[in-house]
């Protein structure tokens, strides 16, 4: 989502109402529902892989494990072009955001596919 919100928020002028309203919006969004959810899903997949014990040896878990990992950057990346943005900065174009919005539905079809079929 948040992605989408930076291809809306680049159409606007620097400095203008609209900026201030795409910056707060952003923030919102990392601060109430983003970090927030990475944090529990990190306490949340360590926690269950204490439960798992010897399951968690498998070559499935580390694969999910490689692409939360992932995740976790790419929340990085974006949080970090939110601050460039919020410096009037615009160095992606809107075909990159758009595609850097598909990100997170690969990576969870990837996850899901990894705990139910468990390949390795």
């Amino acid at each position: 989502m948040l992605p989408r919100f930076f291809i809306y928020h680049q159409e606007c002028e620097v400095g203008s109402e609209e900026d201030s309203k795409w910056i707060e919006r952003e923030s919102r969004l990392r601060k109430i529902i983003l970090t927030p959810s990475l944090i529990i899903v990190w306490v949340l997949g360590i926690a269950l892989a204490g439960t798992l014990g010897s399951a968690v040896a498998g070559g499935w878990f580390g694969l999910k494990i490689l692409a939360v990992l992932g995740l976790t950057a790419y929340h990085g990346v974006m949080a970090g072009y939110s601050k460039k943005l919020a410096r009037g900065e615009r160095p992606y174009s809107d075909k990159k955001l758009r595609l850097l919005n598909e990100v997170p539905g690969v990576a969870a079809a990837i996850i899901v596919i990894l705990v139910v079929v468990k390949p390795f």
